[in-house]
């Protein structure tokens, strides 16, 4: 099972919006049992290999984001992403892998809606060495610091939006 999502390219997860459906689509085809099983704790001998870490953690949190796009499922396991990324750094395994696998492994910290958790994306990026993540980072940052939240997420969640993020929201790029 492992072995069918690392050798996934980072291009997969960045595509033009009019291919997303599709690509929801075929995540759930191809790894919705293994989602299954991430989200019931079933994966927990991946943990032995920082590869291994990097997949949940691809699956907890991108794959959720794709298989369940504009649903509130899309986010349900961003804090078990989180803690297994937090639990990655901690035990130095993402000094195992490369800058691109990093950049993934880190990507939790960057969906969380905490500011002290982005301080800290934001020392993990810049030691990382990938210029375009750290900026994406900040500009995801930017975004907790003047809100406190992802504005984005709002109707997603059942949550009010404010006036402020209400005209932020028009704006282009205010969503990833």
């Amino acid at each position: 099972m492992l072995q069918t999502i690392l050798p996934l390219k980072p291009t997969f997860f960045f595509i033009i919006k009019e291919l997303r459906v599709l690509q929801g689509r075929l995540i759930i085809e191809r790894f919705s049992d293994i989602h299954t099983q991430a989200t019931c704790c079933e994966l927990c001998a991946w943990r032995k290999t920082a590869e291994g870490r990097l997949a949940e953690i691809i699956v907890l949190d991108q794959f959720s984001r794709n298989m369940f796009r504009d649903s509130r499922l899309s986010f349900a396991n961003d804090s078990m992403a989180l803690t297994l990324a937090q639990e990655a750094v901690s035990v130095g395994a993402d000094k195992q892998l490369t800058a691109t696998q990093r950049s993934f492994l880190y990507m939790p910290f960057m969906h969380s809606e905490s500011l002290k958790v982005h301080q800290i994306a934001v020392e993990l990026y810049k030691d990382n060495g990938v210029q375009s993540t750290l900026e994406f980072e900040l500009k995801h940052q930017q975004i907790i610091q003047q809100f406190g939240r992802y504005p984005h997420r709002n109707k997603i969640l059942g949550r009010v939006s404010t006036p402020e993020e209400i005209a932020f929201l028009k704006h282009d790029g205010s969503s990833f």
